[in-house]
């Protein structure tokens, strides 16, 4: 499971003209699920992003979670998260989990996240054709892929 994290001032997602999720001040979590995924990289993944600390405290120095600062969270499911762009121009996504099991860990993981954190949290539609705004704040854009949060347990 992959998941790019932007903190941001504010963030939503338009589908069809109507805005079905925004939040303010937290994070906008693009998440990609792959093949063979299951809860067990949800889990890791929404415990690393609840309590990442990212937000600036009174020395402005980044040690504060989305829960201390009151922050929310919007995920979208991102499949191109697993393209492979190695052959020719143009990408494919075979390592991308099929559309019925990515939506149910994308489900699983919006509501794990969101327990986690104690935030409120926003969703898109899987599958839809999204609009996201957003302003990034920082920018602070972290990166993280649950086969490497695994070997750093190892």
């Amino acid at each position: 499971m992959r998941a790019v994290i932007q903190r941001v001032k504010y963030a939503s997602v338009t589908v069809e003209n109507e805005t079905v999720g925004k939040i303010d001040k937290g994070f906008l979590v693009l998440l990609g699920v792959g093949k063979g995924d299951s809860e067990a990289e949800a889990d890791l993944l929404a415990a690393k992003i609840a309590k990442m600390r990212v937000f600036c405290d009174e020395n402005g120095k980044m040690n504060l979670s989305l829960n201390q600062i009151g922050g929310e969270i919007l995920v979208i499911s991102q499949f191109t998260l697993y393209a492979n762009c190695v052959h020719g121009n143009r990408p494919d996504f075979f390592a991308s989990e099929g559309p019925v099991r990515a939506n149910e860990l994308y489900e699983y993981f919006a509501e794990k996240v969101k327990a986690l954190s104690e935030c409120k949290t926003e969703r898109g539609i899987f599958g839809a054709d999204m609009k996201v705004e957003l302003l990034n704040d920082g920018p602070v854009t972290i990166i993280l892929d649950t086969d490497e949060l695994r070997k750093d347990k190892k």
